[in-house]
């Protein structure tokens, strides 16, 4: 099992380019299923999630050939209407098949999603949208059975903008002839991103003043040729590194809208922050005097829940105390006894933490426990004096493209090894 070895502290300096979003490339690619159509997607990442996702959609019935970050989907004979629970377990994303399995073939058969363990998550939210719109859900040994005999449009008020009830809905309505509404749908710009893709297939959707997403379902859809949008949250993840190292980055490929409000608390905490087209520069003032900002983390355009791991390590490093509410999903603090292990001060009380920040980090053996949580112990380590070992790496691989590398490009002192195979 691959692990981290990281050496600090270093002061990151230097550019580095973002990778297209995971987040959106996954339901991008799982909206193939509604064509038979070729689709071309650039600006896939090559991370964990995307080759599971390919093998997902190659298990449904789909060619899938890519090659230096594009995507080529195609048809290669009927689709099916089930996947395997070995692949479902993997990632959560995966139940994003529903959608389009259950307008394309009335039926469909999931099994319940794994992924990190950062709580419930649960997809009753999704089943909700899908009985309105004439399914009929029910469980049977693990698996989620969804089936209709004739779907119809609806009006569709989520009780929380879930991103992927949002995405599962809207894709299955994109193939149901009639106008259906999703009320109280998430704002995120991976949904946007779902969008535009959708639209290049042909697909009739819009977005009203109030934020309701109005699809107006076709017969069938065409071929798609899209290419993704930078990932905001790897996006956020090199500012908070950059910020953490006392650092002087310039982050490229980016869209620096996604991520206003952590730019705002970081201006706020005393770094200099400048943004222009495609482009963040983070940098530190050597003597400025530094306040620590807490968060609350909240559905786009609030603070990213992806992002609170990370931001918790670089409060660890400025004096004072502050605090993070989590509101988004329950059990995801698991990073927190790991930091502490580096020599942070943090206390949890239900879905607040309490951080008293400044105190010195040392290097540490630690174990990702999640995606998030992972890539913060990486910048901890970055500001820890000493030797730190990073183990289930695996987790970090479900996000980050070539993590150590762009780490390394920016003066880090990381390198990857797995002890098993030495």
């Amino acid at each position: 099992m691959d692990r981290f070895i990281i050496k600090g502290p270093v002061r990151l300096r230097g550019e580095v380019g973002v990778s297209g979003s995971k987040n959106a490339s996954l339901p991008i690619l799982m909206a193939t299923l509604l064509t038979d159509g070729p689709c071309v997607l650039n600006r896939v990442p090559n991370l964990r999630d995307v080759r599971t996702t390919f093998k997902l959609l190659t298990e449904l019935g789909k060619n899938v050939a890519y090659d230096g970050n594009c995507a080529v989907i195609t048809s290669a004979g009927p689709l099916k209407g089930s996947i395997s629970y070995d692949l479902v377990k993997q990632m959560r994303a995966s139940f994003w098949v529903a959608g389009p399995l259950l307008a394309r073939l009335k039926h469909a058969q999931i099994p319940l999603p794994g992924g990190c363990a950062i709580g419930v998550r649960p997809v009753d939210i999704h089943l909700r949208g899908f009985e309105k719109m004439g399914a009929v859900c029910t469980t049977l040994k693990g698996d989620i059975l969804i089936k209709a005999g004739e779907l119809k449009p609806a009006k569709i008020v989520l009780r929380f903008p879930s991103v992927g009830a949002t995405i599962n809905i809207m894709m299955c309505a994109a193939l149901i002839p009639g106008k259906t509404v999703i009320e109280n749908a998430a704002k995120e710009p991976e949904v946007d991103d779902l969008i535009c893709a959708l639209k290049s297939m042909g697909a009739d959707i819009t977005v009203d003043a109030q934020g309701r997403i109005i699809i107006e379902g076709k017969e069938m859809l065409g071929s798609m040729n899209h290419a993704v949008t930078a990932d905001r949250i790897e996006t956020g993840t090199y500012m908070i590194a950059a910020a953490a190292t006392r650092g002087d980055v310039v982050i490229k490929n980016c869209v620096p809208s996604h991520n206003e409000i952590l730019i705002e608390n970081l201006i706020e905490s005393g770094f200099e922050v400048s943004a222009g087209q495609g482009r963040v520069h983070i940098k530190y003032k050597e003597g400025v005097q530094l306040k620590p900002v807490g968060v609350r983390t909240m559905p786009y355009p609030g603070f990213a829940t992806d992002l609170q791991a990370p931001y918790m390590a670089l409060l660890c490093t400025i004096p004072g105390a502050s605090d993070i509410t989590e509101d988004i999903f329950e059990n995801r603090y698991m990073h927190a006894p790991e930091l502490t292990r580096m020599g942070a001060d943090i206390n949890i009380e239900k879905t607040m933490a309490k951080i008293k920040g400044g105190k010195p980090l040392t290097g540490a053996h630690v174990m990702a426990s999640d995606l998030r949580g992972g890539v913060a112990l990486v910048i901890a380590a970055l500001c820890a004096t000493g030797e730190s070992v990073i183990d289930r790496v695996y987790h970090i691989d479900r996000g980050y493209e070539n993590l150590e590398q762009k780490f390394a490009a920016l003066g880090a002192e990381i390198k990857r090894e797995n002890p098993e195979k030495q």
